[in-house]
């Protein structure tokens, strides 16, 4: 009577050598090579399947483990240092990179299995609820800026409009007291703010001027309308630039010609 065998499919040569391994419950760092290598040549020559290509990776393996086999039985090599070479070396290097890959792979099915069974909802948030943006507190918001940040960007635009000064060039011509007023740049801001542009930069409206005592003059206006509350001040992060916000027509006073006229008095 014939006798029928059947055969478990192995994705590659590998993987049929990590199943006699687990089979035969051994180490993959110690593989009993000859005990290997018979189970390996009696799986390929049951092997049915008229793929060359498959049939070939089989063989080369199969060329592989007789040749490791034959090294076992001669004098152990050495390297330059003296140690014996174990000729499985490389194998189970290979063994164990494919069962690290092999594991994964299960992982990530598995994983794949989980996500497939999960299903989720379209968000249905109301529109009015969406849009909502709870209030802000401008105590909390403005309480990191002090006059002492301002008063160092003021110092940080200072010595920039110092490097600016050519050391040599600066002591030639005449000295000329400069006449500025506080309402000028009073009214400068608020030119500044009067357009579509509300809020700007302090440091970029101290680089605007052009003298120190221009600067001065102007740290002291923006001092001035915080106070009124025609400008509002916000830091986005620690140490960075300070926006002004013009306030103005948002329920406090506009400057008229008749109050930036009392500022030269």
């Amino acid at each position: 009577m014939d006798l029928s065998f059947k055969l478990e499919v192995f994705e590659g040569p590998l993987d049929l050598l990590l199943h006699l391994i687990e089979k035969n419950k051994v180490s993959i760092y110690d593989i009993p090579i000859v005990l290997i290598t018979d189970q390996y040549l009696d799986y390929v020559s049951k092997m049915e399947t008229q793929n060359l290509d498959i049939v070939s990776e089989f063989m080369v393996m199969a060329a592989t483990l007789i040749d490791i086999k034959s090294r076992m039985l001669l004098p152990p090599e050495e390297d330059e240092n003296g140690e014996e070479i174990d000729p499985r070396e490389e194998l189970v290097a290979r063994l164990v990179e494919y069962k690290m890959y092999k594991t994964l792979s299960a992982q990530l099915k598995e994983q794949l299995l989980e996500a497939s069974k999960r299903f989720y909802k379209a968000p249905s948030i109301p529109e009015e609820v969406s849009k909502y943006k709870p209030p802000v507190d401008m105590d909390e918001l403005l309480a990191d800026v002090t006059l002492t940040k301002l008063h160092d960007v003021y110092r940080m635009v200072m010595r920039r409009q110092v490097d600016k000064i050519d050391p040599v060039r600066s002591k030639f011509g005449t000295i000329q007291k400069e006449k500025i007023k506080l309402s000028d740049k009073l009214s400068f801001i608020q030119k500044m703010a009067s357009g579509s542009r509300k809020k700007f930069s302090f440091r970029e409206l101290l680089e605007k001027q052009e003298s120190r005592t221009e600067i001065v003059v102007t740290f002291l206006a923006v001092l001035e309308l915080m106070k009124l509350g025609a400008v509002e001040t916000t830091q986005e992060e620690l140490f960075g630039d300070i926006e002004l916000e013009w306030k103005a027509n948002e329920g406090s006073v506009e400057l008229s010609a008749e109050d930036l006229a009392m500022y030269d008095e």
